[in-house]
């Protein structure tokens, strides 16, 4: 059985080799995969509440990356749902 914290150490690690596969990209000058971040869930179900400053919270969670990129995210995300 998985625990809460297998999950959370599983998701903090996709993260992690998402950054990585993002940078990759972005060092080879290809475009990044579409969709492929800020679908989590927890993300979108914090933006259809309307809190977006949780939502962009949780993105710098996940992703482990900075306010203006998250921001960035989020408002993407929030555009492609039509919020």
């Amino acid at each position: 059985m998985t625990t809460e914290t297998e999950i959370l150490a599983l998701r903090a690690r996709i993260a992690e080799l998402e950054s990585r596969v993002d940078f990759l990209y972005n060092h080879l000058g290809l475009a990044p995969v579409k969709g492929a971040r800020g679908a989590d869930a927890r993300v979108v179900d914090v933006l259809r509440r309307g809190n977006k400053i949780e939502a962009i919270k949780i993105y710098r969670e996940l992703y482990n990356c900075g306010l203006a990129e998250a921001k960035q995210a989020v408002d993407a995300i929030e555009k492609r749902l039509g919020l």
